[in-house]
């Protein structure tokens, strides 16, 4: 009689691992079919944003000049964050109050994902962000290319020195003259992880040197990477939280001591420090 119980025990407990596991696989492949599915919607609603926006940036250039395609430009951007909704990302921004203003910046941020540039845009569009960027995207991306043109990004080709040195100083001094920003990130590439890499301090030092007044603001994206997802997918249900730490003081340090100074920071918020 006991056999037998210890027997069934046996068998109960087999049966049920099987079954859960049984569970799990279907819930996982379900979630991938999910994945699929909402990351096209996504995809397919950026696409539209892009289209729309456009000729509204065009119109808005044309007729009433820099700063309404600037404000075309914001609602695009808050609507590419508010996007990631469709795959249930939850999206958290702190720190906006420590943003300074009345002086230009030099926003040193990480980077995770080709989606990081939209919460740069949002969170600090009051002060006029510009960015350094591949001079090939300046052409065939809608909407895009047309704000990196218009918009007073430095557009740099990576095989030329020289030019992308006139560039970053154009970028620099455009940002002096008007209390602009410009965002930088030191890493140079994405990174897939979410760890943070090695800041680097070339372009750094050159807008440090052509915006001698502007002030060092460290921000931090948590999470873009999980929006890469695998393959096609994206992620699902990924928290992002995108924060403004305390600006740097310039002192006497080096572009190197400074990027430095910001990478700490920012490995600091990421609990990585």
């Amino acid at each position: 009689m006991k056999s037998n119980y210890v027997f069934f025990c046996k068998n109960y407990i087999i049966i049920k691992i099987y079954f859960l596991s049984f569970l799990y696989n279907i819930a996982h492949e379900m979630k991938n079919i999910l994945s699929y599915i909402l990351t096209s919607i996504h995809y397919l609603v950026f696409g539209i944003i892009i289209t729309i926006f456009h000729p509204i940036q065009v119109i808005c250039w044309s007729i009433f000049g820099y700063k309404a395609q600037k404000k075309s430009v914001d609602i695009m951007n808050f609507l590419f964050m508010k996007s990631h909704m469709i795959v249930g990302a939850k999206i958290k921004i702190e720190g906006i109050e420590k943003i300074p203003e009345g002086k230009p910046l030099i926003i040193i941020s990480n980077h995770q994902s080709h989606w990081d540039v939209p919460p740069l845009i949002w969170v600090f569009r009051k002060n006029f962000p510009k960015f350094i960027s591949k001079i090939e995207l300046g052409k065939g991306i809608p909407s895009i290319s047309y704000n990196l043109r218009k918009g007073g990004s430095a557009l740099i080709d990576r095989k030329n020195r020289s030019q992308a040195i006139k560039e970053i100083i154009k970028l620099g001094r455009h940002i002096e003259a008007n209390n602009y920003s410009a965002c930088i990130f030191p890493e140079g590439t994405r990174s897939k992880d979410g760890k943070v890499r090695r800041f680097k301090s070339g372009g750094l030092g050159t807008l440090l040197k052509t915006a001698p007044s502007a002030l060092i603001v460290p921000f931090v994206i948590d999470g873009n990477y999980l929006l890469q997802g695998s393959g096609f997918s994206m992620g699902i249900g990924d928290r992002l939280k995108y924060t403004v730490l305390d600006p740097i003081e310039r002192k006497n340090h080096s572009p190197e001591e400074i990027a430095e100074l910001a990478e700490l920071a920012i490995k600091k918020e990421l609990g990585q420090a």
